[in-house]
């Protein structure tokens, strides 16, 4: 169990490091916050070779102490990426001055050979003010209405990333407004049915409960007062979210409204990948570098597994 992002720093201080191909790094706000993270990573930077110089100067770096690789014309800069990562000398991606669409396109490319026949989905972990450890929420970022095969798949990205983390079972809640099956609402509908296929073990390595209310996953008094039996109540790792907008507004409640910290990374491939927004602060892009960092210990039989559990 992971407390804090401050356990999460120290921990990924006490390992090796570990590398980030940063996709057309010749971007102000990528470098910095590639700059400012070189304490727990090193970086390969891919892109315009002179651009990339300047703005480290910018930044009171010297560019003599960075792995740049300059495009050459016709290569897609998530392909060299990719390349990268194969070759043993990158651990993880991060977006740089690309558009989102046009590096996952080079991402889900057969020649890139990063795809596990999962879907990918976003994970947002979030430190709160209140809360004992590290939460959990997917998919508020990228998933917009998944069905329930697409939520089987999105919840068994984060448990891969959790068991990857170290946590042997982490504890998820299905979200949904009720804590009971109702038939006017789908979301509790798929909620019951995934818990059925945890408890089967389709869905393995995790405590699977839902539907479950937000306040009686976080709350166990109120558990008690409404006569719900939870074991995990108060002590969830992950709450699966019913669609986009409950995971994107409940994550801008957690920050802007109740303090907490984020951090965010892309799953469902062979590597995480680190896809902040320009408008991120430096503190959520060092946040989810380390957290990309912290979980990449991937090896072949991971791979297989992934792929193994997305086709069944």
């Amino acid at each position: 169990m992971i407390k804090s992002f401050d356990e999460l720093i120290k921990n990924v201080k006490a390992t090796a490091k570990k590398t980030v191909a940063l996709v057309l790094a010749e971007d102000h706000h990528a470098l910095e916050a590639v700059v400012k993270a070189k304490d727990i990573v090193n970086a390969v930077l891919i892109g315009n070779k002179g651009k990339i110089e300047e703005i480290l100067e910018e930044l009171g770096e010297s560019p003599e102490e960075y792995e740049i690789i300059e495009l050459r014309e016709g290569q897609h800069p998530s392909v060299v990426a990719a390349k990268l990562i194969h070759e043993g000398r990158a651990d993880f991606l991060m977006k740089g001055k690309i558009m989102t669409g046009d590096m996952l396109k080079g991402i889900l490319t057969k020649e890139a050979d990063l795809r596990t026949g999962n879907l990918m989905s976003h994970l947002t972990i979030y430190q709160i003010p209140g809360y004992h450890k590290l939460l959990g929420i997917t998919d508020g970022g990228m998933c917009t209405y998944p069905e329930l095969d697409e939520k089987k798949q999105i919840i068994t990205n984060a448990i891969n990333f959790y068991n990857r983390m170290g946590y042997e079972a982490p504890n998820v809640a299905a979200l949904c407004a009720v804590e009971v099956l109702n038939t006017k609402m789908p979301e509790t509908a798929d909620a019951h049915e995934l818990k059925a296929m945890a408890e089967k073990g389709e869905i393995p390595k995790c405590n699977f409960e839902g539907p479950i209310s937000y306040d009686l996953a976080m709350v166990p008094e109120i558990c008690d007062i409404k006569g719900y039996h939870s074991m995990h109540s108060g002590n969830f790792d992950i709450l699966l979210v019913p669609e986009f907008v409950v995971g994107n507004v409940l994550g801008k409640c957690l920050v802007y409204t109740c303090g907490g910290s984020m951090a965010g990374i892309v799953l469902g491939c062979k590597v995480p990948i680190v896809l902040t927004s320009r408008g991120s602060s430096a503190e959520e892009k060092y946040y989810s570098l380390a957290l990309a960092a912290a979980s990449t210990v991937y090896t072949t039989s991971c791979f297989e597994a992934l792929t193994h559990q997305s086709k069944q």
